[in-house]
C-alpha cells in the first residue's frame, strides 16, 4: 500500500500571508505569475515523500546529477525526476534504463519556470523475490489457460517464403540472424521490423511489430530476437500483454531472446524456443548443403532401386526366354501338330471300326430279314395265291372250283383257275 510522508514542520502551518486564492483575483485585480507559482509551490511542499515502484525509462547524467523518467510497470502513468549527486552516490551503480525499481520521490515545483517534477531521495532495484513471485503467478495463470500446451504450438514451415524478424535496430541479434540464415540458405528473404528490446517502449513496439508481420501474407514465420541480458532488462518479454499477443498470432513465432537462465515467459508461449538468435537462424531455414546431400542420397537410392528393378525384370525375362516353348516356338506347333495327327488317326480308326461293325450288323440283319421274308419262302418252292380282290388264299374253301386266282412264285406270278378243293387223301406237301 502506498504511504505518504508529510514533510516535517508542514502540517498545521498557516498559508503564507502573501498566498493567493482564486477568490482573491479578478479581471480588475489580477495576481502576478510569481505570486501564483509561489502559492502552488507552498501547497506542493506540504506533500510528503512517497515510495513508488516503477520502471526507469530515461536516465541522463548531467553535471553529476541524474535527470530521468519513471513509468508504471505494465501501465501508462509516468513522472519526471531528478536525483542530486549526493543521492546518486548512495544508489546502486548498475541502475539503467529498463530496470524495475522502488524509489522515494518528493514533489517539487519551480517558481521561476512553473515546472513540476519529483526529487528522488532513494532508489534501489525491486526485490528479485517479488519479481519472481509475480512471474510465477503469471506463469501459473497462463499454464492453466493452456498457453504452454504443446498441442497448440504451430509447426514451422520447412522453407519459409519470407521470415519476419523483430529485433533492436542495428543490433547484433539482427546481424546474427541474417548472417547465419543466409549461410544456410543464401536466397532467404527477411522482413524486419525494429522495436525497442528493453525499457518502456519494448512491449508496445514489439506488439505493434508483431501485428504488422502477422498480417503480412508473405511472412511464414516470425522471430523475436534479442542478444541476451540480465533478468531486469528482459522483463518486457514476460509482459502479459505481449504474451497474449503472441498466443493469438496466426503465424508461428520463434523466441530467440538468448538467455538460458531465468528465461522469459515468451519462451514458453512461443511456438519454438531458440537459445540464441544464431540458433533461431538455424531453426527456421534448412541447410542448403544438407539438402543437396539429401537430394544426392535420394537420387542414389532411387538409381539403386531402379537398377535392381531392371535387373530383376531382365532376370525374369531371361527365365521366360529359357523355357523351351519360347526358345523354339516352332516346337510348340510341332508338338501340337503331332498330337493333332495322332488324334486324327485315332479318330479315323474309331470311325473305320464303327463303320465295319455297322456293316457287319447290317449284313446280319439283312440275312435275318431275308431268312424271315416271304421271298425266301418262295425260293424254297412255295407260292402265294391271291383272289381277284387281292386277298391271300389261306383256306381252300376261299377258292372254290372255277375261281380265278393269281399265283406268286419266287420269280414272277401267273394266273390260274381253281379246280376245287383237293381231298385230304391227296399228296400233302406237294406244292400247288
Amino acid at each position: 500500500m502506498t504511504s505518504f510522508q508529510t514533510a516535517p514542520g508542514q502540517p498545521g502551518q498557516p498559508a503564507p500571508p502573501d498566498a493567493v486564492h482564486p477568490r482573491d483575483s479578478s479581471p480588475e485585480s489580477p495576481t502576478s505569475v510569481s505570486r501564483l507559482n509561489e502559492t502552488i509551490r507552498d501547497f506542493v511542499q506540504k506533500w510528503g515523500a512517497v515510495w513508488v515502484e516503477a520502471e526507469i525509462t530515461a536516465w541522463n547524467l548531467r553535471g553529476g546529477h541524474v535527470f530521468g523518467r519513471l513509468k508504471d510497470a505494465g501501465g501508462e502513468g509516468m513522472l519526471s525526476f531528478r536525483m542530486w549527486s549526493s543521492t546518486l552516490q548512495r544508489t546502486p551503480d548498475d541502475l539503467a534504463v529498463g530496470d524495475r525499481v522502488v524509489a522515494c520521490v518528493k514533489p517539487d515545483y519551480f517558481v521561476k519556470t512553473g515546472d513540476f517534477s519529483f526529487t528522488v531521495s532513494a532508489m534501489r532495484h525491486t526485490g528479485l523475490g517479488d519479481q519472481l513471485a509475480r512471474l510465477e503467478k503469471l506463469r501459473a495463470t497462463l499454464r492453466a489457460e493452456g498457453l504452454f500446451d504443446p498441442a497448440r504450438k504451430k509447426p514451422l514451415p520447412f522453407l519459409p517464403h519470407v521470415i519476419g524478424l523483430i529485433t533492436g535496430e542495428r543490433s547484433d541479434a539482427e546481424k546474427d540472424v541474417h548472417r547465419n540464415a543466409e549461410l544456410r540458405w543464401p536466397h532467404v528473404r527477411f522482413r524486419t521490423v525494429h522495436a525497442a528490446v528493453q525499457g518502456d517502449r519494448c512491449v508496445p513496439e514489439t506488439i505493434a511489430a508483431l501485428a504488422t508481420l502477422d498480417a503480412d501474407p508473405e511472412v511464414d514465420v516470425i522471430v523475436i530476437a534479442r542478444g541476451g541480458g540480465d533478468p531486469q532488462t528482459l522483463l518486457g518479454f514476460s509482459d502479459e500483454r505481449l504474451l497474449r499477443a503472441v498466443a493469438a498470432a496466426s503465424t508461428p513465432i520463434v523466441s530467440a531472446i538468448g538467455h538460458e537462465n531465468d528465461h522469459p515467459l515468451l519462451d514458453d508461449v512461443a511456438d519454438l524456443r531458440a537459445s540464441t538468435p544464431t540458433d533461431a537462424a538455424k531453426r527456421v531455414v534448412p541447410d542448403v548443403s544438407e539438402q543437396r546431400a539429401l537430394v544426392q542420397q535420394l537420387r542414389s537410392r532411387a538409381r539403386t532401386r531402379l537398377t535392381q528393378r531392371v535387373a530383376h525384370d531382365i532376370h525374369a525375362l531371361e527365365q521366360l526366354r529359357s523355357r523351351p516353348v519360347l526358345r523354339d516356338p516352332a516346337s510348340l506347333l510341332t508338338n501340337r501338330s503331332q498330337e493333332l495327327f495322332s488324334l486324327t488317326s485315332r479318330g479315323r480308326e474309331v470311325v473305320r471300326r464303327s463303320w465295319d461293325a455297322a456293316a457287319r450288323t447290317t449284313a446280319e440283319l439283312r440275312a435275318s430279314l431275308r431268312a424271315l421274308s416271304p421271298g425266301a419262302t418262295l425260293d424254297r418252292g412255295y407260292a402265294i395265291a391271291h383272289l381277284a380282290d387281292g386277298v391271300i388264299v389261306r383256306d381252300a374253301a376261299q377258292a372254290p372250283a372255277g375261281s380265278q386266282v393269281a399265283v406268286t412264285v419266287a420269280r414272277g406270278s401267273f394266273a390260274a383257275r381253281s379246280e376245287g378243293e383237293i381231298p385230304e387223301s391227296g399228296q400233302p406237301g406237294t406244292p400247288t
